[in-house]
């Protein structure tokens, strides 16, 4: 792989799909790298499909477009699977990460023969056990930094945690639930 690495992220609206793009930018940016990452989407109402990209690279960024070739696809919704080709132009040397409570051998049977390695983990279950809602998107930041090798587990859940205690300096019960499904994300996630 180039320096450069690319995230597409499908899922549907509320599920926190721009929310994750975004995070997984802000950390990345943390740690020197140059980024991009936005979301797709148009007058979709919640439970619509979205999807949002993300570029992260050691050199300046100067594509200012969607990604047709990602590296890394996160799937937040398995529903999703029947109607949207989740793996169009994805790279057999990345991978992809499904949410959902199925193996990774269950899925591969939906992914139009794709070759590349298969992920799964039931971001769902860990939320609701944790925060008692369902709130996919840590739970599906956290797999997808274990599947890519973005960047160390230690350094990740420093700058996450820096970043939840800046963003919930007043609610420090969601920074401990939400640092309790990181960590317990790295160890659940399936195909790794």
């Amino acid at each position: 792989m180039s320096s450069e690495m690319k995230f597409r992220w499908h899922g549907r609206g509320g599920q926190g799909v721009k929310t994750a793009a975004l995070l997984l930018a802000d950390v990345a940016f943390t740690t020197g790298k140059y980024v991009k990452g936005f979301p797709e989407y148009g007058p979709e109402r919640m439970g619509a499909p979205v999807t949002a990209y993300d570029r992260i690279s050691d050199d300046p960024i100067m594509v200012h477009s969607n990604i047709y070739e990602p590296d890394f696809v996160a799937l937040f919704d398995d529903t999703l699977l029947s109607s949207v080709d989740v793996t169009a132009g994805l790279s057999l040397e990345g991978g992809i990460l499904v949410n959902t409570h199925k193996t990774p051998q269950e899925v591969a049977g939906f992914l139009n023969g794709y070759e590349g390695k298969i992920c799964t983990i039931d971001a769902r279950k860990i939320s609701e056990e944790i925060l008692g809602k369902n709130f996919p998107n840590m739970a599906m930041l956290a797999a997808l930094i274990k599947l890519s090798g973005l960047m160390e587990k230690d350094k990740f859940m420093g700058n996450m945690e820096d970043s939840l205690k800046h963003k919930f300096a007043t609610k420090p019960q969601v920074v401990a639930g939400n640092m309790e499904i990181l960590e317990r994300s790295f160890e659940e996630v399936q195909g790794i």
